[in-house]
């Protein structure tokens, strides 16, 4: 009755309902339970750490940080809550391999890595992939570099063109972000941005070592991969950019002020 006032009177809901009018008034007048208060307190408690997760979080993941905040609940309650709130995690969308390898490599390194993709310190090895996004109505194309060590994105560049100039751009971000020793490991694929020269005279000149897996296979490169799954399932499958300089501004926050 009471969520529906606005629309019938309570005459005509009592009398519907069979319910007396004083019995609803009373209702209305009553303090809600404890329980009903924490309800509250929790409902919006979710609803923070959902839209602070970008709005990918599940019930599991909230009940998670509930409980490590000090909130005592369950799985089935915080589920229970979203649901009444129609708060529900973003799905899962298949995405597509965005590189090809080069005919001509100017330089094609062996594969250091070997689908080993653990690293006993930071900033010893490096991944790189580039990966392309819909902005207006046309595609754009981020490169991004992950430390194995850490899982953190060190490096990202975003342009309308997937040239070599791209590649070159995360690589420098990364360098200034973590100016690396000489020895670290570059491992990417095949594709003609990362055997190109201009990426390795940027590498050279830093005792950066180039690693190339195979260019399509998704196991020689399985970290950048779960990244970009991540991302677009976690972030731009479920947002429209209309400028490159929007889709920047909601990438890096997402990878530096969230994923990261």
């Amino acid at each position: 009755m009471k969520d529906h006032h606005l629309y019938f009177s309570v005459d005509q809901m009592a009398q519907v309902l069979g319910v007396s009018k004083s019995g609803y008034y009373d209702f209305l007048k009553r303090k809600p339970s404890l329980r009903n208060q924490y309800n509250q307190v929790l409902a919006n408690k979710i609803k923070e750490i959902f839209m602070d997760s970008f709005e990918t979080y599940g019930s599991p993941r909230i009940h998670a940080d509930l409980v490590e905040q000090g909130y005592s609940c369950s799985r089935q309650r915080v589920a229970r809550l979203m649901r009444a709130y129609g708060l529900q995690s973003k799905m899962y969308k298949k995405f597509k391999k965005t590189t090809k390898q080069a005919d001509h490599p100017y330089y094609r390194g062996q594969d250091l890595v070997q689908q080993d993709f653990s690293a006993l310190q930071p900033n010893t090895v490096w991944v790189a992939d580039i990966t392309f996004l819909p902005v207006n109505n046309k595609w754009v194309y981020l490169a991004i570099i992950l430390d194995l060590f850490s899982r953190k994105v060190v490096g990202m560049a975003l342009q309308e063109t997937m040239k070599a100039e791209l590649v070159v751009e995360a690589l420098t971000a990364a360098i200034l972000l973590r100016r690396p020793p000489a020895g670290l490991i570059h491992h990417s694929d095949l594709g003609g941005q990362y055997t190109s020269h201009a990426l390795y005279k940027k590498a050279h000149a830093y005792g950066i070592q180039l690693s190339h897996g195979k260019t399509g296979c998704s196991y020689d490169n399985a970290a950048m991969e779960s990244f970009f799954h991540t991302l677009k399932t976690e972030l731009t499958h479920f947002k429209t950019y209309q400028t490159i300089e929007e889709a920047r501004l909601y990438i890096f926050t997402y990878i530096y002020a969230f994923y990261n």
